[in-house]
């Protein structure tokens, strides 16, 4: 593969609502940075309350057309919109590396597993066939069916700004909702790119807006009365917000929120895969995941041989522009990002953490203005410090020391964060115990980021998920719809007088 073209665009970035972009009526306006280079690359226009307001209002317009459309045709539409994110994936991808800094790479595999839900959600004349009994009573059959809520919305961040959306909006689409995106402020343009690839692939005007914007427009959103649903991802302590506020307005939502991932090595395991595992999954896209690996639970003797070749690792990582191929680490997507993860960096060591391999002060030849930190490693981690407890989001690994297999356990499930964890061993009765008995949503098993495949839904426990159900797969389709039961019989079959008894099979 040659050089991809880098993504340099410098207009405003603003809304699509009604099938069009636009510019909206709000005059506050936000830097979107290229964090490679430090410079402010565009701006990106923040939506007001009447923005939101029109967006909701182009969607309830149009919504119920598209509801009664069979599911087949809207099928089709979605069909369509799969073929242009395949023909358009690099374009994507080129305009998250510039705007977030994933290595180009990456950004790809994202924009890959995003087109995995929209191939999925191309199943829903399947996925929304109800259940029939036949007699349930006398003369009397009964089914269940599903249907949409409405119009809905998805606040989504940062770190994946076309695989996170792609987790909701073909989904809700899919079943006949219109959906409202508002994506985060810090890498706005694939959700335009994505709006304008929707129009082509034939979905009607007003089902699909996108309103940028801040806690304005989140806030708008979630006391509209409208808005029958909200989707996020996100820290915890917004996710709670977005959980309670939208339930106090009787909203259904989804609210995932943050975690600090686990992987247990046993001294069983192949100690040169726990390693390839741990530095793709702790230092990948600079840490800046919601299932990077960011504590390594080193069991009995393991640590004292593992330490050292992580370290090798760390202090050699290609860290460049994300959009040179060779590179494995980009920058952290803004400065303040970057110091606040270097902050904790120096937090772990008052705490009295061994810092092995200090990422700090990182300069990239060329791009000496850039977001660059290095990858860090912490040995001798204890649970009681903030580099353990707290969710850093960057490329800072704490390896924690634990006599034995059930300490390891006891050690996560204590944790308040339940998203992701991994087990590397080579004992089959150690990993089936680990996957029972951990308190976590995704589990891996020599398979250092458990991401579900797109039929299956990712979610998290404790406080890395408030409300009911998982992102995308069947969980999604049933997020999306509710269940409507109908029982129904004819003149012919139905016995005369009224019945003051409750209705019983007979």
């Amino acid at each position: 593969m040659g050089a991809p073209e880098a993504f340099t665009h410098t207009q405003d970035i603003g809304h699509w609502i009604g099938g069009v972009p636009v510019r909206g009526t709000g005059s506050r306006k936000q830097t979107v940075w290229n964090p490679s280079t430090g410079a402010a690359a565009r701006q990106v226009l923040l939506a007001s309350i009447d923005d939101v307001n029109a967006a909701v209002a182009a969607a309830r317009a149009a919504q119920p057309a598209w509801a009664d459309m069979p599911p087949i045709r809207r099928a089709r539409v979605m069909n369509n919109f799969l073929a242009l994110m395949n023909q358009h994936r690099d374009t994507l991808a080129a305009m998250i590396t510039a705007e977030h800094g994933k290595v180009f790479t990456d950004a790809q595999g994202e924009v890959s597993r995003g087109i995995d839900i929209v191939e999925f959600a191309c199943g829903v004349p399947q996925l929304l066939k109800g259940d029939f009994t036949d007699q349930v009573s006398t003369g009397i059959d009964n089914w269940t069916l599903r249907q949409p809520l409405g119009v809905v919305a998805g606040v989504t961040p940062f770190n994946f700004p076309c695989m996170v959306p792609c987790w909701m909006f073909p989904v809700a689409l899919a079943c006949g909702n219109a959906f409202i995106l508002k994506p985060s402020e810090r890498d706005p343009s694939p959700s335009l790119l994505m709006a304008e690839l929707l129009k082509q692939a034939g979905l009607p005007d007003g089902i699909f807006s996108v309103v940028q914007g801040d806690k304005v427009a989140v806030d708008a959103l979630l006391t509209h009365p409208d808005v029958k649903a909200l989707s996020f991802v996100g820290s915890t302590p917004i996710a709670q917000y977005i959980y309670e506020t939208g339930a106090h307005h009787g909203k259904r939502v989804q609210a995932l929120g943050g975690a600090k991932n686990h992987m247990v090595v046993m001294p069983d395991a192949d100690l040169d895969q726990a390693v390839d595992a741990l530095i793709g999954s702790a230092y990948g896209s600079a840490g800046e995941r919601c299932m990077a690996i960011s504590v390594a639970v080193l069991v009995g003797d393991v640590a004292d041989r593992l330490v050292p070749m992580l370290a090798e690792r760390a202090r050699s990582l290609k860290i460049k522009n994300g959009m040179e191929l060779d590179a494995e680490m980009g920058p952290i997507v803004t400065r303040e990002a970057r110091d606040r993860i270097e902050g904790y960096i120096g937090i772990g060591e008052a705490e009295g953490a061994t810092l092995v391999v200090d990422g700090r002060g990182h300069t990239v030849t060329g791009h000496e203005e850039g977001f660059f930190t290095g990858g860090t490693l912490f040995d001798h981690v204890t649970p009681a410090m903030r580099i353990y407890k707290e969710e850093i989001f960057g490329p800072v690994l704490a390896c924690v020391r634990v006599p034995d297999f059930a300490q390891a356990l006891q050690l996560i499930n204590d944790h308040e964060f339940g998203n992701g964890v991994a087990l590397f061993t080579s004992d089959g009765g150690i990993a089936r115990e680990f996957a029972r008995r951990v308190q976590v949503g995704m589990v891996g098993v020599n398979v250092p980021i458990p991401v579900p495949m797109a039929w299956h839904g990712f979610g998290g426990w404790k406080k890395s998920l408030f409300g009911d159900m998982h992102a995308y797969g069947e969980e999604g389709v049933r997020f999306y719809t509710k269940q409507k039961s109908v029982m129904q019989r004819w003149p012919a079959s139905i016995a005369k007088g009224a019945e003051f008894v409750m209705p019983t099979a007979k």
